[in-house]
């Protein structure tokens, strides 16, 4: 094997694409926010994982200052909507730099869908939603990670099975490198090996 040396330090900003190659697959939090001022807003964010079961936390980062941070900021509030297959086209779409007082909702032809807990609204269009309120912001240089402490969730019925989500319903679509996007692929199990069956 030979490898190539990146220093981070020399690459600048083109260690974003290195990096967005590399850590694949990333899931896309659909996040739905409310400005201020009433505009409902929501937007795709692939920096995006759990951060907390107990309290049960999610986080996003903004890349640069994004109407999604600025709204959570403002507001306190927003909603992670799940990104799948069938809407695959639409979280795209909702990417566009919009205008701030533009809402993709209505641009793109999406469905409003009352909340329970907080005010954003959820994507009616997608299966899942997770309801948070902002816990901390922190920033790193240009991009500013947002913690939200999960105070609902609501889920299809039509994409449980046994009571849980099940991945072969859900379909959710994943961000690779450059303009590359994923489907959920071939699905195996494997259950944690117990230190005391190992015979070390």
């Amino acid at each position: 094997m030979t490898r190539r040396d990146y220093d981070p330090a020399a690459l600048g900003r083109a260690v974003y694409p290195l990096l967005t190659s590399i850590i694949v697959p990333r899931p896309i939090a659909w996040v739905s926010t409310r400005s201020a001022d009433g505009v409902d807003n929501v937007a795709p964010h692939s920096f995006f994982t759990v951060s907390s079961v107990d309290p049960p936390v999610v986080q996003f980062t903004s890349v640069g200052e994004k109407d999604s941070l600025r709204n959570a900021r403002a507001t306190g509030e927003f909603v992670v909507c799940l990104s799948d297959e069938e809407n695959v086209e639409r979280v795209n779409a909702t990417a566009t730099d919009y205008p701030a007082d533009v809402s993709e909702f209505d641009a793109v032809g999406l469905t409003r869908e009352a909340s329970t807990v907080v005010r954003p609204p959820r994507v009616a269009e997608s299966p899942v939603a997770i309801e948070c309120r902002v816990l901390d912001l922190r920033s790193f240089g240009d991009s500013t990670v947002v913690f939200g402490q999960v105070v609902w969730v609501a889920v299809d019925e039509d994409v449980l099975r046994e009571g849980r989500p099940a991945i072969d319903l859900l379909r959710p679509v994943a961000r690779l490198g450059a303009d590359e996007w994923s489907a959920i692929g071939p699905v195996s199990t494997r259950r944690r090996i117990p230190y005391e069956l190992t015979g070390e």
